[in-house]
């Protein structure tokens, strides 16, 4: 929970935790599906809500080895933003958290150790969690195709059970999904990318004064 401001008395703002998401869409067009899944009630962050897979940035994700590394674009925007090794590890917690929780490999397996291949996933969007929240995160989202996976767009879904009702649903019919504010306003950047209408910026969903706000990131580079 918030920690109280020794200066002012008020409640300081958790610090938000880094996180990572991959967002992975099926087919093309008007006919595009997204991979979606449900978190258990016992969750105590969005519980119920249906999230695309992903997790926290685990401290051994920033070193791991992988099978190549982010593509030119991704890699520099995120490294301009957050460093070299924090782009690489977050690419690394999308695509481990994605195996983990869907049983889609995006990467091969080495014994029992999975690999991740990080070529071929974009940089989509970001986003933080309100500041009253106990429970807060900087969010990274990345985006590729199930034909990247091992078995494409067939594979079966498996994973943990962490994510319930694991499924690929229509772009038009997920943001209709008990969904939170933070997966409707990256669906809405998917659906702009899909449609061919999306700007060339990373945006940012935060919030100032409890309201949510978006801005977008230009780079100078592209």
């Amino acid at each position: 929970m918030s920690t109280p401001d020794p200066v002012k008395g008020t409640p300081r703002p958790v610090r938000p935790r880094d996180a990572a998401s991959l967002v992975i869409l099926r087919g093309e067009g008007d006919g595009t599906e997204v991979l979606l899944g449900r978190r258990a009630g016992r969750h105590r962050f969005m519980p119920h809500m249906y999230v695309f897979p992903g997790g926290r940035l685990d401290r051994v994700d920033l070193t791991a080895p992988t099978l190549d590394k982010l593509d030119e674009r991704p890699l520099r925007r995120l490294a301009a933003q957050f460093g070299g090794e924090t782009a690489h590890g977050l690419a690394v917690a999308a695509v481990r958290e994605t195996w983990e929780e869907t049983g889609l490999r995006f990467g091969e397996m080495e014994g029992e150790r999975f690999v991740p291949r990080l070529s071929g996933i974009d940089y989509l969007a970001r986003a933080i969690t309100p500041p009253p929240s106990p429970i807060r995160f900087h969010a990274r989202f990345f985006i590729t195709h199930a034909d990247r996976a091992d078995g494409g767009g067939d594979a079966p879904l498996t994973g943990s059970g962490e994510l319930l009702d694991l499924d690929w649903r229509p772009l038009g019919e997920a943001v209709k999904m008990p969904i939170a504010d933070v997966t409707e306003f990256v669906l809405e950047e998917v659906i702009r990318r899909v449609r061919g209408t999306a700007i060339e910026a990373i945006p940012l969903f935060s919030y100032q004064n409890n309201a949510p706000i978006i801005r977008y990131h230009r780079f100078e580079a592209d």
